[in-house]
């Protein structure tokens, strides 16, 4: 038997017989039958597919993933090394300005030459995304490995666990990062710059993380099922891992995603600044800034690598926006 609820604007609403069984003219789709029974993972691919822009933005982040894993395969594709110099595309009776249109675009050199050294702007490009996407990727695994860890610890014990580290990270975000991480890397001289700035910018970054996971745990630590394991006996690296964990992986996840174009704007940034990745080692930030002193004579130099990085933060952003309004819709309210 099927009775009827008052709803909204006196409208009645089916509700489910005894048994479990649905009501007769329930509603069989819509976001909260499509929640019941399906686990987050589940719940991303369906509405990543349902959301073009999402799928377009998947798969420019998938083409950058793979060509900066193929990257010396790519370059070696193009005929040329990123270092390489072809003397033979520049005009020296122009300074150096690359033969040909379009910044001397032809079959030899596929997205042209820098200008004065001849060198591959797409050997460079490609192993430019190589250095950017791993100190990105590098450096939001500390970042998120980091602040999970600290989050948890602090929102579970709570006490004075809880203050230590909730003033550690007041302390760290206090800081003027972008000017400490600009004063470190130009001190530091013979040191790889890669492994440098992918700790720099990992260590300021981990507060973010750590607040949003400590105020998850704050609200899954008293739940009924991790109660029942601490009064089953089970440990504390038991439920932290087997129940708090799992409780913040859908926000964690969603500010993962978040965080990658940051990282990769930030370390475009400190190489266009010059204490970033020195040459010869090719990035897109270090490009751009070279080429602003010939954005009036070959505006293709500027205009390839800087396409570049517009479009991997661009990807980046949409398909984390889409991860944190599927996986934390929460978070992402006002």
């Amino acid at each position: 038997m099927t009775t009827t609820a008052p709803g909204a604007g006196g409208q009645t609403a089916p509700v489910p017989a005894p048994g479990g069984a649905p009501a007769p003219g329930a509603a069989k789709d819509g976001p909260a039958a499509a929640a019941t029974g399906s686990s987050p993972w589940q719940l991303a691919r369906r509405e990543l597919r349902r959301r073009p822009a999402v799928r377009v933005s998947l798969c420019v982040v998938l083409l950058f993933v793979l060509m900066a894993v193929t990257a010396p395969w790519l370059g070696a594709l193009g005929g040329w090394s990123p270092e390489e110099f072809d003397k033979s595309a520049i005009d020296p009776y122009l300074g150096g300005q690359p033969l040909g249109s379009l910044g001397g675009i032809s079959p030899e050199h596929w997205l042209g030459v820098e200008p004065v050294t001849g060198r591959d702007l797409f050997a460079r490009v490609v192993h430019g995304a190589q250095v950017s996407l791993l100190i990105a990727f590098a450096a939001t695994a500390i970042v998120v490995v980091t602040g999970t860890a600290a989050g948890i610890a602090a929102g579970y014990f709570g006490g004075r666990t809880d203050m230590v580290l909730s003033r550690l990270m007041d302390l760290t975000m206090s800081f003027p990062s972008l000017i400490f991480m600009i004063a470190m890397l130009s001190v530091a001289k013979d040191v790889n710059r890669i492994v440098l700035m992918t700790a720099v910018i990992g260590v300021f970054g981990w507060p973010g993380v750590a607040r949003v996971v400590r105020g998850q745990t704050l609200s899954l630590k008293h739940r009924e099922y991790v109660d029942a394991a601490r009064v089953g006996g089970s440990s504390s690296w038991r439920i932290l891992t087997r129940d708090i964990l799992p409780g913040v992986s859908g926000p964690v996840i969603a500010y993962t995603t978040l965080l990658i174009p940051g990282m990769i704007s930030t370390e475009a940034a400190l190489s266009y600044l010059g204490v970033g990745v020195r040459p010869p080692t090719p990035s897109w930030g270090q490009m751009i800034a070279e080429s602003v002193a010939f954005y009036e004579t070959d505006p293709m130099y500027f205009v390839i690598p800087s396409t570049f990085l517009f479009l991997a933060v661009l990807a980046f952003t949409l398909l984390g926006d889409a991860l944190r309004d599927i996986l934390d819709p929460r978070g992402g309210r006002s």
